[in-house]
């Protein structure tokens, strides 16, 4: 790897990082359909409010979310709904995955 280009997929990564983790996948998911507060996302992740606070924090530093205070809440918002395109080619990943492990279970049948 030329080391120009180290700074690039330093920063790819810390965005994929911030990506890894189940509640962090699940807020990034509602946040695409709509802004949400901290109290909302609390329930729906079903964690305390100090951890969910944390997952926003990391997807905030990685740029993933926006933060806006408006009287005693903070709204949090998806940044670049694009990411839901990298989410959707998971997804097609795991498809194909399954596929193949059908068709392997289906030829040791035989």
């Amino acid at each position: 790897m030329k080391s120009s280009m180290k700074p690039q997929y330093e920063a790819r990564a810390k965005i994929i990082k911030a990506m890894a983790h189940p509640s962090r996948l699940f807020i990034i998911e509602e946040l695409n359909k709509n802004e949400r507060c901290v109290g909302e996302l609390t329930e729906m992740v079903g964690a305390d409010t100090s951890t969910v606070s944390k997952h926003l924090s990391v997807l905030k530093n990685a740029g993933l979310v926006t933060d806006e205070k408006r009287a005693n809440s903070i709204y949090y918002a998806l940044r670049c709904p694009c990411i839901m395109n990298f989410i959707g080619c998971v997804e097609d990943v795991l498809t194909a995955k399954a596929e193949d492990h059908k068709k392997i279970m289906k030829s040791c049948r035989k």
